[in-house]
Protein backbone atom coordinates (compact mmCIF):
# COMPACT_ATOMS: atom_id res chain seq x y z
CA UNK A 1 0.00 0.00 0.00
CA UNK A 2 0.97 3.63 -0.45
CA UNK A 3 -0.39 6.17 2.02
CA UNK A 4 -0.25 9.97 1.93
CA UNK A 5 -0.29 11.91 5.18
CA UNK A 6 -0.51 15.52 6.28
CA UNK A 7 2.85 15.99 7.98
CA UNK A 8 1.52 18.56 10.46
CA UNK A 9 -1.75 16.99 11.62
CA UNK A 10 -0.94 13.36 10.86
CA UNK A 11 -4.25 13.01 9.04
CA UNK A 12 -4.43 10.44 6.28
CA UNK A 13 -4.92 12.26 2.97
CA UNK A 14 -5.37 9.24 0.68
CA UNK A 15 -4.32 5.66 0.14
CA UNK A 16 -3.77 3.50 -2.91
CA UNK A 17 -4.25 -0.27 -2.69
CA UNK A 18 -2.13 -2.62 -4.73
CA UNK A 19 0.82 -4.95 -4.43
CA UNK A 20 3.56 -4.34 -1.81
CA UNK A 21 5.36 -1.08 -2.59
CA UNK A 22 9.15 -1.45 -2.60
CA UNK A 23 10.00 2.21 -3.20
CA UNK A 24 8.21 5.56 -3.43
CA UNK A 25 9.37 9.07 -4.38
CA UNK A 26 8.01 12.58 -4.94
CA UNK A 27 8.49 14.53 -8.15
CA UNK A 28 10.74 17.60 -7.77
CA UNK A 29 7.72 19.94 -7.66
CA UNK A 30 5.91 17.71 -5.16
CA UNK A 31 2.85 17.31 -7.37
CA UNK A 32 3.36 13.64 -8.27
CA UNK A 33 4.27 10.36 -6.58
CA UNK A 34 5.98 7.42 -8.28
CA UNK A 35 5.91 3.92 -6.83
CA UNK A 36 7.58 0.66 -7.73
CA UNK A 37 6.07 -2.57 -6.43
CA UNK A 38 6.25 -6.34 -6.39
CA UNK A 39 3.51 -6.65 -9.00
CA UNK A 40 6.08 -5.50 -11.65
CA UNK A 41 4.31 -2.15 -12.11
CA UNK A 42 5.47 1.45 -11.89
CA UNK A 43 2.66 3.87 -11.07
CA UNK A 44 2.31 7.65 -10.90
CA UNK A 45 -0.23 9.30 -8.61
CA UNK A 46 -1.42 12.84 -8.06
CA UNK A 47 0.09 13.81 -4.71
CA UNK A 48 -2.90 15.83 -3.49
CA UNK A 49 -5.76 13.57 -4.54
CA UNK A 50 -4.19 10.13 -4.92
CA UNK A 51 -5.61 9.79 -8.42
CA UNK A 52 -3.70 7.17 -10.41
CA UNK A 53 -2.45 9.04 -13.47
CA UNK A 54 -0.66 6.26 -15.32
CA UNK A 55 0.60 2.70 -14.95
CA UNK A 56 3.86 1.62 -16.60
CA UNK A 57 3.94 -2.02 -17.68
CA UNK A 58 7.04 -3.76 -18.95
CA UNK A 59 9.03 -5.16 -16.06
CA UNK A 60 8.82 -8.91 -15.47
CA UNK A 61 9.65 -8.95 -11.75
CA UNK A 62 9.51 -6.74 -8.65
CA UNK A 63 10.40 -3.08 -9.18
CA UNK A 64 12.99 -2.32 -6.51
CA UNK A 65 13.88 1.34 -7.10
CA UNK A 66 12.37 4.41 -8.80
CA UNK A 67 13.37 8.04 -9.29
CA UNK A 68 12.09 11.16 -11.06
CA UNK A 69 14.32 13.16 -13.37
CA UNK A 70 15.16 16.64 -12.03
CA UNK A 71 12.66 18.23 -14.42
CA UNK A 72 9.97 15.74 -13.43
CA UNK A 73 9.33 14.69 -17.03
CA UNK A 74 10.78 11.19 -16.82
CA UNK A 75 10.94 8.29 -14.39
CA UNK A 76 13.66 5.64 -14.08
CA UNK A 77 12.93 2.20 -12.64
CA UNK A 78 15.11 -0.76 -11.73
CA UNK A 79 13.81 -4.29 -11.28
CA UNK A 80 14.68 -7.78 -10.19
CA UNK A 81 14.22 -8.74 -13.84
CA UNK A 82 17.64 -7.16 -14.49
CA UNK A 83 16.32 -4.23 -16.53
CA UNK A 84 16.51 -0.46 -16.11
CA UNK A 85 13.72 1.44 -17.87
CA UNK A 86 13.02 5.10 -18.59
CA UNK A 87 9.41 6.26 -18.87
CA UNK A 88 7.57 9.40 -19.91
CA UNK A 89 6.08 10.62 -16.62
CA UNK A 90 3.03 12.13 -18.33
CA UNK A 91 1.99 9.38 -20.72
CA UNK A 92 3.63 6.34 -19.10
CA UNK A 93 5.29 5.48 -22.41
CA UNK A 94 8.49 3.44 -22.17
CA UNK A 95 11.26 5.56 -23.70
CA UNK A 96 14.05 2.98 -23.52
CA UNK A 97 15.09 -0.16 -21.72
CA UNK A 98 18.56 -1.36 -20.79
CA UNK A 99 19.10 -5.08 -20.32
CA UNK A 100 22.79 -4.99 -19.52
CA UNK A 101 22.06 -6.15 -16.00
CA UNK A 102 20.40 -9.24 -17.47
CA UNK A 103 23.20 -10.13 -19.91
CA UNK A 104 25.65 -12.67 -18.41
CA UNK A 105 28.19 -11.74 -21.11
CA UNK A 106 28.22 -8.10 -20.05
CA UNK A 107 30.56 -6.73 -17.36
CA UNK A 108 27.40 -5.08 -16.07
CA UNK A 109 25.72 -8.39 -15.31
CA UNK A 110 24.05 -7.48 -12.03
CA UNK A 111 20.67 -9.16 -12.02
CA UNK A 112 18.67 -8.06 -10.14
CA UNK A 113 18.87 -4.24 -10.06
CA UNK A 114 18.79 -3.01 -6.46
CA UNK A 115 19.10 0.76 -6.88
CA UNK A 116 18.79 3.49 -9.55
CA UNK A 117 19.18 7.28 -9.57
CA UNK A 118 19.20 10.24 -11.96
CA UNK A 119 22.11 12.65 -12.06
CA UNK A 120 21.35 16.23 -10.91
CA UNK A 121 21.31 17.47 -14.51
CA UNK A 122 19.10 14.60 -15.67
CA UNK A 123 21.55 13.48 -18.34
CA UNK A 124 22.78 10.27 -16.70
CA UNK A 125 21.47 7.32 -14.74
CA UNK A 126 23.39 5.14 -12.33
CA UNK A 127 22.29 1.63 -11.39
CA UNK A 128 23.71 -1.08 -9.18
CA UNK A 129 22.75 -4.65 -8.51
CA UNK A 130 23.46 -8.08 -7.20
CA UNK A 131 26.90 -8.77 -8.62
CA UNK A 132 29.95 -6.50 -8.73
CA UNK A 133 29.15 -3.95 -11.43
CA UNK A 134 27.73 -0.45 -11.60
CA UNK A 135 26.37 1.07 -14.81
CA UNK A 136 26.34 4.77 -15.63
CA UNK A 137 24.49 5.47 -18.86
CA UNK A 138 22.90 8.21 -20.89
CA UNK A 139 19.41 9.05 -19.69
CA UNK A 140 18.50 10.10 -23.22
CA UNK A 141 19.46 6.98 -25.13
CA UNK A 142 20.63 4.34 -22.66
CA UNK A 143 23.55 3.59 -24.98
CA UNK A 144 26.45 5.45 -23.42
CA UNK A 145 27.04 2.99 -20.64
CA UNK A 146 30.21 2.58 -18.65
CA UNK A 147 29.94 -0.74 -16.82
CA UNK A 148 32.63 -1.35 -14.26
CA UNK A 149 33.69 -3.78 -11.64
CA UNK A 150 35.29 -2.66 -8.43
CA UNK A 151 32.97 -4.07 -5.84
CA UNK A 152 33.17 -7.81 -5.30
CA UNK A 153 29.58 -8.35 -4.15
CA UNK A 154 26.07 -6.87 -4.27
CA UNK A 155 25.63 -3.10 -4.52
CA UNK A 156 22.74 -1.87 -2.36
CA UNK A 157 22.98 1.91 -2.58
CA UNK A 158 24.16 4.45 -5.16
CA UNK A 159 23.93 8.22 -5.52
CA UNK A 160 25.30 11.18 -7.46
CA UNK A 161 27.12 14.08 -5.88
CA UNK A 162 25.21 17.39 -6.02
CA UNK A 163 27.37 18.56 -8.94
CA UNK A 164 26.88 15.26 -10.76
CA UNK A 165 30.59 14.65 -11.21
CA UNK A 166 30.89 11.69 -8.84
CA UNK A 167 28.94 8.60 -7.89
CA UNK A 168 29.05 6.91 -4.48
CA UNK A 169 28.17 3.27 -3.90
CA UNK A 170 27.83 0.93 -0.92
CA UNK A 171 28.18 -2.83 -1.13
CA UNK A 172 27.97 -6.15 0.65
CA UNK A 173 31.76 -6.33 0.21
CA UNK A 174 32.01 -3.74 3.09
CA UNK A 175 33.37 -1.03 0.77
CA UNK A 176 32.23 2.46 -0.11
CA UNK A 177 33.49 3.58 -3.52
CA UNK A 178 33.58 6.91 -5.32
CA UNK A 179 33.55 6.94 -9.13
CA UNK A 180 34.03 9.53 -11.82
CA UNK A 181 30.57 9.82 -13.39
CA UNK A 182 31.94 10.36 -16.91
CA UNK A 183 34.32 7.39 -17.02
CA UNK A 184 32.84 5.26 -14.20
CA UNK A 185 36.40 4.65 -13.01
CA UNK A 186 36.90 4.19 -9.27
CA UNK A 187 38.74 7.21 -7.87
CA UNK A 188 38.48 6.35 -4.17
CA UNK A 189 37.79 3.16 -2.21
CA UNK A 190 36.79 3.86 1.38
CA UNK A 191 37.69 1.07 3.78
CA UNK A 192 36.64 0.96 7.41
CA UNK A 193 33.37 -0.91 7.61
CA UNK A 194 33.55 -4.59 8.49
CA UNK A 195 30.16 -5.72 7.15
CA UNK A 196 27.58 -4.93 4.46
CA UNK A 197 27.13 -1.24 3.62
CA UNK A 198 23.39 -0.75 3.14
CA UNK A 199 23.10 2.99 2.62
CA UNK A 200 25.25 5.88 1.39
CA UNK A 201 24.71 9.53 0.53
CA UNK A 202 26.47 12.82 -0.18
CA UNK A 203 26.13 15.90 2.01
CA UNK A 204 24.27 18.81 0.39
CA UNK A 205 27.56 20.58 -0.40
CA UNK A 206 29.10 17.40 -1.82
CA UNK A 207 32.10 17.53 0.49
CA UNK A 208 31.21 14.57 2.70
CA UNK A 209 29.71 11.11 2.39
CA UNK A 210 27.72 9.23 5.03
CA UNK A 211 27.44 5.44 5.14
CA UNK A 212 25.56 2.96 7.30
CA UNK A 213 26.48 -0.68 7.76
CA UNK A 214 25.62 -4.02 9.31
CA UNK A 215 28.67 -3.48 11.52
CA UNK A 216 26.38 -1.13 13.53
CA UNK A 217 28.48 1.90 12.58
CA UNK A 218 27.80 5.12 10.74
CA UNK A 219 30.80 6.73 9.09
CA UNK A 220 31.35 10.16 7.60
CA UNK A 221 34.07 10.50 4.96
CA UNK A 222 35.80 13.23 3.00
CA UNK A 223 34.42 13.01 -0.53
CA UNK A 224 37.62 14.59 -1.87
CA UNK A 225 40.30 12.50 -0.17
CA UNK A 226 38.35 9.47 1.03
CA UNK A 227 39.61 10.03 4.56
CA UNK A 228 37.41 8.77 7.38
CA UNK A 229 36.34 11.88 9.28
CA UNK A 230 34.01 10.44 11.91
CA UNK A 231 32.71 7.12 13.19
CA UNK A 232 29.33 7.36 14.89
CA UNK A 233 28.83 4.61 17.47
CA UNK A 234 25.57 3.95 19.25
CA UNK A 235 23.39 1.57 17.25
CA UNK A 236 23.33 -2.02 18.46
CA UNK A 237 22.27 -3.59 15.14
CA UNK A 238 22.44 -2.98 11.38
CA UNK A 239 22.10 0.60 10.16
CA UNK A 240 19.55 0.55 7.34
CA UNK A 241 18.98 4.20 6.40
CA UNK A 242 21.00 7.42 6.58
CA UNK A 243 20.42 11.02 5.49
CA UNK A 244 21.99 14.46 5.91
CA UNK A 245 19.92 17.44 6.98
CA UNK A 246 19.43 20.13 4.32
CA UNK A 247 22.17 22.31 5.82
CA UNK A 248 24.56 19.38 6.30
CA UNK A 249 24.96 19.92 10.04
CA UNK A 250 23.13 16.77 11.13
CA UNK A 251 22.71 13.14 10.11
CA UNK A 252 19.69 10.96 10.86
CA UNK A 253 20.01 7.17 10.99
CA UNK A 254 17.59 4.27 11.29
CA UNK A 255 18.47 0.79 12.49
CA UNK A 256 17.35 -2.76 13.10
CA UNK A 257 17.78 -1.92 16.80
CA UNK A 258 14.35 -0.17 16.51
CA UNK A 259 15.75 3.33 17.09
CA UNK A 260 16.26 6.51 15.11
CA UNK A 261 19.26 8.64 16.03
CA UNK A 262 20.21 12.22 15.17
CA UNK A 263 23.91 13.15 15.16
CA UNK A 264 26.07 16.24 14.90
CA UNK A 265 27.67 15.67 11.50
CA UNK A 266 30.72 17.77 12.29
CA UNK A 267 31.56 16.62 15.82
CA UNK A 268 30.15 13.09 15.68
CA UNK A 269 28.24 13.53 18.90
CA UNK A 270 24.74 12.11 19.32
CA UNK A 271 21.99 14.71 19.72
CA UNK A 272 19.22 12.30 20.60
CA UNK A 273 17.86 8.79 20.30
CA UNK A 274 14.27 8.51 19.14
CA UNK A 275 12.57 5.52 20.75
CA UNK A 276 9.07 4.29 20.02
CA UNK A 277 9.22 1.80 17.18
CA UNK A 278 8.72 -1.83 18.16
CA UNK A 279 10.56 -3.40 15.22
CA UNK A 280 13.43 -2.50 12.84
CA UNK A 281 13.41 0.95 11.25
CA UNK A 282 13.67 0.64 7.46
CA UNK A 283 13.60 4.25 6.25
CA UNK A 284 14.27 7.74 7.63
CA UNK A 285 14.27 11.25 6.17
CA UNK A 286 14.57 14.88 7.25
CA UNK A 287 11.91 17.41 6.32
CA UNK A 288 13.18 20.04 3.84
CA UNK A 289 13.63 22.57 6.67
CA UNK A 290 15.36 19.90 8.82
CA UNK A 291 13.01 20.58 11.73
CA UNK A 292 11.33 17.17 11.59
CA UNK A 293 12.24 13.57 10.90
CA UNK A 294 10.00 10.85 9.49
CA UNK A 295 10.61 7.14 10.05
CA UNK A 296 9.01 3.99 8.71
CA UNK A 297 9.31 0.64 10.46
CA UNK A 298 8.55 -3.06 10.23
CA UNK A 299 6.12 -2.43 13.13
CA UNK A 300 3.75 -0.98 10.42
CA UNK A 301 4.04 2.54 11.88
CA UNK A 302 5.16 5.85 10.44
CA UNK A 303 6.37 8.34 13.04
CA UNK A 304 7.12 12.06 12.86
CA UNK A 305 9.67 13.46 15.30
CA UNK A 306 10.90 16.89 16.39
CA UNK A 307 14.49 16.94 15.15
CA UNK A 308 15.65 19.42 17.80
CA UNK A 309 14.22 17.71 20.88
CA UNK A 310 13.64 14.13 19.71
CA UNK A 311 10.03 14.34 20.86
CA UNK A 312 7.53 12.15 19.02
CA UNK A 313 5.06 14.48 17.30
CA UNK A 314 2.77 12.01 15.51
CA UNK A 315 2.31 8.27 15.07
CA UNK A 316 0.54 7.33 11.85
CA UNK A 317 -1.28 4.00 12.23
CA UNK A 318 -2.83 2.94 8.96
CA UNK A 319 -0.53 0.33 7.46
CA UNK A 320 -0.98 -3.38 8.19
CA UNK A 321 2.49 -4.62 7.23
CA UNK A 322 6.16 -3.57 7.01
CA UNK A 323 6.73 0.07 6.02
CA UNK A 324 9.74 0.07 3.71
CA UNK A 325 9.93 3.60 2.30
CA UNK A 326 9.04 7.10 3.56
CA UNK A 327 9.65 10.58 2.16
CA UNK A 328 8.68 14.22 2.71
CA UNK A 329 7.27 16.27 -0.15
CA UNK A 330 9.57 19.10 -1.34
CA UNK A 331 7.47 21.66 0.55
CA UNK A 332 7.39 19.51 3.69
CA UNK A 333 3.59 19.47 3.93
CA UNK A 334 3.04 15.85 2.92
CA UNK A 335 4.60 12.48 3.71
CA UNK A 336 4.36 9.42 1.47
CA UNK A 337 4.86 5.88 2.75
CA UNK A 338 5.06 2.54 0.97
CA UNK A 339 4.31 -0.76 2.65
CA UNK A 340 4.08 -4.50 2.16
CA UNK A 341 0.33 -4.21 2.87
CA UNK A 342 -0.02 -3.15 -0.80
CA UNK A 343 -1.00 0.43 0.04
CA UNK A 344 0.73 3.61 -1.03
CA UNK A 345 -0.25 6.49 1.27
Amino acid sequence: HIKMWNSVTGAEVWESPGQPACHVAFSPDGKLIVSGSRDTLVKIFHADTGAELCTMRGHLDSVTSVDFSPDGKRVVSGSEDGFVKIWNATTGTELWSSGRHDDPHSPAYLKPVNTVAFSPDGRQIVSGGSQDGIVIESAETGTEDSPTTGHSDQVFSVGFSPDGKRVVSGSKDTLVQIRDSKTCSVVRTLTGHSDTVWCVGFSPDGRRIVSGSSDKLVKIWSAKTGAELLTLRGHSREVTSVAFSSDGTCVVTGSYDKTVKIWDAKEGTKFCTLRGHLHPVASVAFSPDSKRVVSGSFDTLVKIWNAATGAEMRTLRCHADFVRSVAFSPNGKLIVSGSDDKLVM
